[in-house]
């Protein structure tokens, strides 16, 4: 059994990206958004106008929290071979409802992805504004970075 991250929150975050669980290569380095190919980090320093691929992995994680925004995954522990979603089995999720204690201002929750996304109808009833965002995975190529990019800017909207 893969265990995943805790999150990267504080108590005036006010939007959370959840992706659905680490990849090989996060999970080797205890990162999120580690895969040299992942456009995470990249898309979101876009967004923010911060060089986020340029900094050390705590300093990304100090911007996005200067900036209210938090990560996390929506799965706590999975069973999966190599890094694709669709491997991904015996499945739990994370603790949804102790976010509120740590994070008391957070009111939007994006979704780094369709599987993760498919938590959104869920999330959403607990009070939270959604939004389902292009995959920032190497493995989503059916769209170019600037058709992402012009999805994930709604994350400050």
């Amino acid at each position: 059994m893969l265990r995943g991250f805790p999150p990267v929150v504080a108590a005036h975050t006010h939007t959370l990206i959840l992706g659905s669980f680490p990849g090989e290569a996060s999970l080797a380095v205890t990162q999120y958004y580690a895969h040299p190919r992942n456009q995470f980090w990249r898309l979101l320093g876009t967004v923010l106008d911060e060089p986020l691929p340029e900094l050390a992995y705590e300093e990304r994680l100090g911007r996005l929290l200067a900036h209210g925004i938090g990560v996390w995954d929506v799965l706590a522990a999975c069973e999966r071979e190599g890094s694709l979603d669709a491997a991904i089995r015996n499945a739990s999720p994370n603790d949804f409802a102790s976010l509120r204690a740590h994070a008391p201002k957070l009111a939007k929750v994006c979704f780094n992805g369709k599987t993760a996304g498919r938590f959104a109808s869920v999330i959403g009833e607990a009070g939270y504004a959604t939004l389902v965002l292009p995959s920032s995975s190497p493995a989503n190529a059916m769209l170019s970075f600037d058709q992402k990019l012009r999805l994930w800017r709604d994350i400050l909207t």
